[in-house]
């Protein structure tokens, strides 16, 4: 009788192989390690981002179908777009139901498309999830932002996108344009932070060409493009964001320049007492006293100079680093060939002088992550190497980024702070950054979540009373005063160092 055939085991070898490696994946991923890890870890920003995105997309065809739209300006929107649209390029005669036209001209290009595609407007429900796509890449973005910076828990993150009602309907059930200026910005913060400047320009340009309200990060940017690339590539690029306000209001500065300058950027206009967010305790005279704007307006730039020069020395140490990266990061791509190669088995190609760490280098790169990782408010964990294992080598230089979000963010809280009216529309001007700025103070954690609980409490008050418009004040002051405490320590502590360096020197 012949023998067995040895073949006859194979599959049974192949299924406990399956049963092996499913049970190494419940073991590495179904524990209390790892959950813990995705729900305090901001390194686990992008893995959570993904979730995030997905659940959003849900929870937006949701409210569409099922949240009655609101009527607000979408109709006047379509309007003034149809006034241009028939051939008409006089400001002062663009008017819809709510009044004149008062935006920039990108808004005019931008909803007139809007116009064709939902067949003049009638289709509100395509627009609907015309915005729902907005809002998510919009997210995506702001979530890319926060996973280079690794500043942010991510459920913090997650508590925040999922538990505002106000910022979804403000997108989907409103189709308001604040959401459109908005997705610009973020793209725009995305470009200069990968160094595509012109480009960072160009979409910073369009953003405030749809709503001036993104101005509120001029100043920021303008000591940014000075940081990064001196005065001449400065001037080059706030001619870029000119040259695209001039070809789009063309149009309009050809014929009706006057009309359009006046309507389109209207520095002095009033707005209603009756849908402020922000001022419900004031009298509607005083409210819409010449005086009362004018201080807040100077309010405005006193905080603007406070905060000019720690706002400086973050975006210089932004650029002393980035440049560092720029020397380090084709050393580190040789190691960790070379780590490759020892784990294949071969021999290392040999090093050149300029491919190995110097000492000061290498010194470098534990402080920088020692620092960044206090700065995140997380504590190292480092796995010390093997000698059965090469080590492998990386640094997350993207967190620097930390150093560049915060003054583009604080310049913009100060800008919402010292507005003369907030408009229910106005929280997406800063809603994203918010988690942000209430972790880059040094409050504890429930000091932090109730700032952002207060804050989405008085933009949900509608409409808004005395406690609420108060209560939106105080959280603002004990946000900036937080900021401010955490910036001028960083600042003190930046001194020191020099001065210790210029003792040992």
């Amino acid at each position: 009788m012949a023998p067995p055939r040895a073949t006859s085991h194979r599959p049974a070898v192949r299924r406990r192989k399956s049963v092996n490696f499913f049970q190494s994946l419940l073991d590495k991923y179904l524990n209390i390690r790892f959950f813990k890890y995705l729900f305090l870890e901001p390194a686990a920003v992008p893995l959570v981002g993904v979730f995030i995105l997905l659940a959003e997309s849900v929870i937006n065809l949701i409210v569409i179908r099922h949240v009655p739209y609101t009527e607000i300006d979408w109709v006047a929107y379509m309007q003034e777009c149809e006034g241009f649209l028939n051939g008409t390029t006089n400001y002062a005669l663009l008017r819809g139901d709510t009044g004149p036209l008062v935006y920039p001209a990108a808004f005019v290009y931008i909803y007139s498309a809007l116009y064709f595609v939902t067949s003049q407007g009638a289709n509100v429900r395509l627009a609907q999830y015309i915005f729902a796509g907005i809002y998510l890449l919009q997210l995506a973005l702001v979530l890319r932002l926060y996973a280079k910076s690794r500043k942010v828990p991510p459920y913090v993150l997650v508590l925040s996108a999922f538990t505002s009602y106000r910022i979804h309907s403000i997108y989907v059930l409103r189709l308001f344009n604040d959401p459109v200026a908005v997705l610009l910005l973020y793209a725009s913060l995305n470009l200069f932070l990968d160094r595509r400047w012109s480009l960072g320009s160009a979409f910073f340009s369009l953003a405030v060409g749809v709503k001036m309200n993104i101005l509120l990060y001029a100043p920021a940017l303008f000591l940014f493009y000075l940081a990064n690339l001196g005065v001449l590539k400065t001037f080059v690029q706030l001619l870029i964001c000119g040259v695209i306000q001039l070809l789009l209001g063309a149009p309009f500065l050809l014929t009706h320049p006057v009309e359009y300058l006046r309507g389109s950027f209207d520095l002095g206009r009033i707005f209603e007492h009756k849908w402020t967010v922000n001022y419900r305790f004031l009298t509607r005279e005083f409210f819409e006293n010449r005086s009362f704007h004018l201080s807040l307006l100077g309010l405005h730039l006193l905080l603007l100079l406070v905060f000019a020069k720690p706002t400086w020395t973050f975006f210089q140490s932004y650029v002393r680093l980035r440049r560092v990266e720029d020397q380090l990061q084709p050393q580190i791509a040789q190691k960790n060939r070379e780590v490759k190669t020892q784990k294949k088995g071969k021999k290392p190609e040999k090093e050149t002088e300029q491919e190995n760490f110097s000492n000061e280098q290498k010194s470098f790169l534990k402080a920088f992550e020692k620092s960044l990782q206090k700065a995140a408010g997380s504590k190292a964990t480092p796995t010390p190497p093997t000698r059965s294992e090469p080590e492998r080598y990386g640094i997350h230089f993207d967190r620097c980024t930390q150093l560049a979000l915060l003054p583009f963010f604080l310049s913009n809280l100060i800008g919402v702070a010292c507005a003369r009216s907030l408009h229910y529309q106005f929280y997406v001007w800063y809603f994203h950054s918010l988690p942000y700025l209430a972790w880059s103070t040094p409050y504890s954690l429930g000091v932090k979540c109730l700032i952002l609980g207060l804050i989405e409490y008085c933009w949900n008050t509608y409409p808004s009373t005395y406690f609420s418009s108060g209560a939106l004040h105080f959280s603002h002051l004990l946000l900036l005063a937080g900021v401010a405490k955490q910036l001028f320590q960083t600042m003190r502590l930046n001194n020191a160092v020099k001065e210790q360096q210029k003792k040992v020197q």
